[in-house]
């Protein structure tokens, strides 16, 4: 496996910052977002896999939304750990890289970033799910193909602080939605309904996994910056 040497401490750093500030201000996080959908709905469609559920395909939204359906026995845990998937990827994802960045294994985030992003792309089934698709991996294209090498760095950091940050903003806005009398179908309300715990709790619990892996991430990158 190629890796590459350590970024300066100040580019990690930068990135996130960036990253925050992207998530924090509301009109870059209207653009940035569909990258957290398709993680969001990437989730959904492994976990079924995983437990043996039929995919059938995902649809991504201009309010960057989505839904990705499955085949399968309509309870359990498996439909239960299903619906866990989904706000669980970005953070999740996100802790990976952080990880796979600690040994400098920026070619390999590339990588299974690329894999990502195919694996949506085939399951898509809707026009505006094939462009962000589509969209996404032509930005990671130029940044695999024609970036230099202290660039894909910084990018690839911009990247795994974004899903980071991100993994925390949507299950806040979830919260503020439920607190309103909106998003009675979410993820957690499904997730109450399959296993008779309140879905409030099931919020606290995604919002703690995300903190968790913003936390152990963000160690993660900062360690090298800070020695």
């Amino acid at each position: 496996m190629i890796t590459q040497s350590d970024p300066a401490g100040s580019v990690t750093l930068i990135a996130g910052g960036v990253a925050l500030l992207v998530v924090l201000v509301s009109r870059s996080w209207r653009v940035a977002r569909n990258l957290v959908t398709i993680v969001h709905e990437a989730g959904h469609g492994l976990a079924a896999v995983l437990v043996g559920r039929r995919l059938q395909g995902i649809k991504l939204h201009s309010d960057t939304s989505g839904v990705t359906v499955s085949r399968g026995k309509p309870e359990g845990p498996g439909m239960a750990f299903t619906a866990l998937a989904g706000y669980a990827a970005p953070g999740l994802l996100g802790l990976l890289f952080a990880t796979l960045l600690g040994g400098n294994l920026v070619t390999l985030v590339l990588a299974l970033t690329a894999l990502l992003l195919l694996g949506v792309l085939v399951m898509v089934r809707n026009t505006y799910g094939v462009f962000a698709v589509v969209a996404s991996a032509v930005l990671l294209g130029l940044v695999a193909l024609v970036a230099p090498t202290g660039v894909q760095a910084a990018c690839v950091y911009l990247l795994t602080w974004f899903l980071l940050f991100g993994g925390v903003r949507p299950v806040i806005e979830l919260q503020i939605k439920r607190r309103r009398g909106q998003a009675r179908d979410s993820d957690a309300d499904q997730l109450g309904r399959l296993t008779g715990v309140p879905a409030s709790l099931w919020v606290l619990v995604l919002g703690v996994l995300a903190a968790g892996c913003l936390l152990a991430g963000g160690l993660w990158l900062i360690e090298p910056a800070v020695k």
